[in-house]
């Protein structure tokens, strides 16, 4: 029987209790047959540090990846785990009561809390219900100073807040310990994360924990792959004690089975369906973080036929064409179950930013109407009328090509653009709704790169 230390070990389910690749201490007990290719999570909270396999040819482990669903106790698990690293602890049982046999590391740690925003490392990371604030008793609760981005123990250990959209901040500082979380969603990430390696040198074994929901990175998969990294895959219902019931109930109705429910509920990395128009890779293997000089700039909108809160969301992409002749995928400025006014006012905030040449919307639903809106709120803005003929899927279909020929950039990372690109089904739907992002994004490649070509004719002989 194992006896448990940690807080988290509480809640934690029984794989996430036995480390396989890992042998910390005798206080816990193993399973047999235990390999790293088990990818089950090391109990890095004993001492601070994921040990060594006291095996032959063994790898010191690094990385501690945790893929997990939503409401799966990633989060909670990341701040746990820093938590132990921060205030030292021996990996001591519980005493009778509760109460620790608990001894302070030397020197104190320094940990790089490391999200896609700082807005998203306060938010989650620290003040969340499930972040590092909120797992401490009061006896040893820190110092939190969020105008210096730093949070402070008394024992002297110090964790500084850093946003992956940021890289060069991370340039300079050094550490002992690092949580990254959401990695999946980080821009430029592989900059980020190489920014933060440098700076992993204090200690005898510098360590990351990363806490992301599954996508099909190629650079998450890359980290993955290493032999200093263990992955730990965290599904919804493992953490159902501290969940609604009719949450995991209707979720498990809606998306059982289902790629996004794999994704979302399981904690899996779902590769690109066989149907589907565009590929990741394709995405992937073309992305860059700054565009060249562009030659013509456009906002393509897409409207929603009604503007409720469970409405489609309206469309707005930027992009433009390249002096080489690409097109390159700017913004996704889209927004959901918002009035005419609103959308207008977003669509037209688009082209100001990027200094667009020019609007095209979609009129099938509105009309002149759209036209009108737009106007309203700037008169003569050049806007070119666009209007459906031929059903979604065909009209995707020459695009999806330029994807697969590298005519087509991403300037940075699109994650919802990109997930209905990937899901766009042969019905023309993402999931059964409209793929709002993806007809953006259409209309704005075909304006850009298929209008001017050359159409089939009848020649007079």
């Amino acid at each position: 029987m194992r006896r448990l230390i940690y807080d988290w070990q509480l809640w934690a389910h029984d794989d996430q209790l036995a480390p396989l690749s890992f042998a910390p201490s005798d206080s816990l007990l193993f399973a047999s047959g235990d390999s790293p290719s088990s990818s089950l999570p090391p109990d890095a909270a004993l001492s601070g540090r994921l040990e060594e396999r006291e095996s032959e040819g063994a790898t010191k482990m690094r990385v501690w990846i945790m893929l997990g669903g939503r409401g799966s106790g990633k989060t909670r698990a990341g701040a746990e785990w820093v938590r132990g690293i921060a205030c030292g602890y021996d990996g001591a049982p519980r005493a009778a009561g509760g109460s620790r046999n608990e001894s302070r590391r030397e020197p104190p740690k320094r940990i790089a809390l490391v999200g896609k925003t700082i807005h998203d490392v306060r938010t989650v990371m620290v003040e969340g219900v499930s972040g590092l604030l909120s797992v401490h008793p009061g006896y040893e609760r820190p110092l939190y100073e969020p105008s210096k981005r730093r949070i402070t123990w008394k024992n002297g250990a110090i964790a500084e807040m850093f946003s992956a959209d940021e890289a060069e901040a991370l340039r300079g500082p050094q550490f002992s310990h690092a949580w990254c979380d959401e990695l999946a969603k980080w821009r430029n990430a592989e900059v980020a994360w190489d920014m933060l390696q440098f700076g992993l040198r204090l200690g005898d074994h510098p360590q990351v924990v990363v806490t992301t929901t599954p996508r099909p990175s190629a650079f998450l998969k890359k980290i993955m792959s290493d032999a200093a990294t263990v992955t730990t895959q965290l599904a919804t219902a493992g953490n159902a004690l501290n969940l609604a019931p009719s949450f995991l109930t209707e979720m498990t109705r809606r998306y059982a089975g289902t790629t996004l429910g794999r994704q979302e509920l399981l904690g899996e990395i779902v590769e690109d369906t066989a149907e589907s128009l565009w590929r990741r890779s394709w995405i992937e293997s073309s992305r860059i973080a700054s565009p060249p000089e562009m030659r013509r700039v456009i906002v393509a909108l897409d409207p929603p036929v009604t503007s409720t809160a469970q409405s489609d969301a309206c469309g707005i992409v930027v992009a433009g064409l390249g002096v080489d002749g690409r097109a390159y995928v700017l913004a996704d400025r889209t927004i959901q179950g918002r009035t005419p006014d609103v959308w207008a006012k977003a669509a037209i905030a688009a082209y100001d930013d990027f200094d667009a040449d020019r609007m095209v919307a979609e009129v099938n639903q509105g009309g002149d109407l759209v036209l009108g809106v737009v106007h309203q709120f700037r008169k003569n803005l050049p806007v070119v009328k666009v209007r459906a003929t031929r059903g979604k899927w065909v009209r995707a279909e020459p695009v999806a090509s330029l994807y697969a020929e590298g005519r087509v950039v991403h300037v940075g990372r699109f994650d919802a653009l990109e997930d209905q690109l990937v899901a766009f089904g042969i019905d023309g739907t993402v999931r059964g709704k409209s793929p709002d992002r993806a007809d953006a994004l259409v209309w704005a490649v075909t304006e850009l790169l298929l209008s001017d070509g050359v159409k089939p004719g009848v020649r007079m002989l």
